[in-house]
C-alpha cells in the first residue's frame, strides 16, 4: 500500500503532522508514567497516534490532549497485559543523553533516580497514578484532568489527596529498602560483621 492511499485512509497528513508535532512529548511522557517500558514506548506512541489518525473526524477541536491521553491509557493497559502474560522483564534502554558532556556518575545517578520514581509509580493504584502523573508531572489543572478522565473536580481532588499520601508512603517504602541496602556490610566489611577473613 502507498503511503499517500494510507494518508488519505487515515485522514490529512497535514493534520496528523500537527498533531504528532505539537503532542508527541506529552504522550511519550504519559505513557512512561502510566507503565509502559522505556523500551516500548516508542512503538506505543505509534500506536496512539495510528488510532489518532484512523479517528481523525472525530477529535474535538481543542480535546486533542484529552483524546490522546484516553488512548494512552488503553495503549497503556494493553502494554501492561502484554507484559504479564508475557512473564518477562523488559530492560530498560540507554540512558537518554540531552547533553552529551554529563560524566558518567552524573549519568547513573539520573538512570537511577527515574528507575526509583517509576518504581514509586507503579506502586500505586492506576487510579490515583494517572491524577498524581498529570497534576505533578504534566502540570495539568484539575479542570483539564476533570475533563480528559471523564470526572468530577472532587473526585480528581479526592484522588489527588489519596495519590499524593500514597505517593510519600511508597516513597518512603523504596527509601528504606535502598537504605538497608547501602547499609550492608560488603568485602572487607562483611569481614569485620562475620569473623571472616576474605582470601
Amino acid at each position: 500500500m502507498e503511503i499517500r492511499e494510507y494518508s488519505l485512509e487515515m485522514g490529512s497528513p497535514r493534520e496528523i503532522t500537527a498533531l504528532v508535532e505539537e503532542h508527541a512529548d506529552f504522550v511519550w511522557r504519559s505513557l512512561r508514567r502510566l507503565g509502559v517500558p522505556e523500551a516500548a514506548v516508542d512503538d506505543g506512541v505509534q500506536q496512539v497516534f495510528l488510532v489518532a489518525a484512523q479517528k481523525l473526524d472525530r477529535i474535538e477541536r481543542g480535546r486533542e490532549r484529552a483524546f490522546l491521553f484516553s488512548v494512552a491509557m488503553n495503549v497503556a493497559a494493553h502494554a501492561r497485559r502484554t507484559l504479564a502474560r508475557r512473564r518477562e522483564v523488559l530492560e530498560d534502554v540507554a540512558l537518554d543523553v540531552v547533553d552529551p558532556r554529563p560524566t558518567a556518575d552524573v549519568q547513573l545517578d539520573a538512570h537511577r533516580a527515574r528507575a526509583l520514581l517509576d518504581e514509586v509509580l507503579e506502586a500505586m493504584p492506576l487510579d490515583l497514578r494517572t491524577v498524581f502523573v498529570l497534576v505533578e508531572l504534566e502540570e495539568m489543572t484539575m479542570a483539564e484532568i476533570a475533563d480528559v478522565l471523564d470526572l468530577a473536580q472532587g473526585t480528581v481532588a479526592s484522588r489527588l489527596r489519596r495519590a499524593r499520601e500514597e505517593f510519600h508512603a511508597a516513597a518512603r517504602r523504596v527509601r528504606a529498602r535502598v537504605e538497608r541496602r547501602a547499609h550492608r556490610p560488603r568485602g572487607p566489611e562483611l569481614a569485620l560483621v562475620t569473623g571472616e577473613v576474605p582470601r
